[in-house]
């Protein structure tokens, strides 16, 4: 069915994706810098743009920035005196994003954070930086409970907050799993159950990236 997934991928991007030169040589420079082809796809990165646009979002906060290819898409969906904080703990991989971003004409508007999530998440939380109002969580799994339990603290009421790659390709539901990434998952989802400050629900993904999904939450 992969192949299947692929075309279908294709033929949608062919029709509700336009070509676009800042975001085709994020990807090319991405990869001849060496840095890992998870990025999200166009149309995932498209559907990132307009929930931004849905919830009117003015801030948004991305960790886990890699090339800054989704950075790209988001940032373009903020108005012209919006701002995205993109948190990334690889130097190599910032300075690529920062080129691409500058190349897109978004380094006014997307500001890269180097270093671990977790120190930059902190010291926003301890500064009581303005909550955000779109958050995408894409970053080290292993961290996912951490990340989404800073976001909260980031956030307000009505704040949408995304997490990506959570399906792991069905192995979410493995018990007795020793993948650290599914189990970062498994602990994230297992705080869901138990966490009043939101309502949350998955959505199984399948397409040029294979068979994953994300979680889709929003702060009450």
């Amino acid at each position: 069915m992969e192949s299947v997934w692929n075309e279908v991928d294709a033929y949608f991007e062919d029709h509700l994706t336009t070509p676009d030169e800042a975001l085709e040589l994020a990807l090319k420079d991405s990869a001849s810098a060496g840095l890992p082809a998870i990025n999200v796809t166009p149309l995932q990165g498209k559907f990132l743009a307009l929930l931004a646009q849905l919830c009117h979002a003015q801030r948004i906060l991305e960790i886990g920035t890699l090339g800054g290819y989704s950075a790209i898409w988001m940032g373009r969906a903020l108005p012209s005196d919006g701002s995205l904080v993109t948190l990334e703990i690889n130097k190599g991989h910032a300075a690529v994003a920062q080129r691409n971003l500058e190349r897109a004409g978004l380094s006014e508007r997307v500001h890269v954070v180097v270093g671990p999530a977790s120190h930059s998440l902190a010291h926003m939380i301890a500064d009581k930086v303005e909550p955000f109002d779109l958050v995408f969580i894409d970053a080290d799994k292993e961290s996912s409970e951490e990340y989404f339990h800073a976001s909260l603290e980031l956030s307000r009421v009505g704040t949408v907050i995304v997490v990506d790659n959570v399906v792991r390709k069905g192995a979410i539901v493995e018990k007795g799993t020793s993948d650290t990434m599914v189990l970062g998952i498994q602990r994230l989802t297992d705080r869901l159950t138990r966490e009043t400050r939101v309502t949350s629900t998955v959505i199984q993904t399948v397409g040029a990236k294979g068979y994953d999904g994300f979680i889709l939450a929003v702060v009450r």
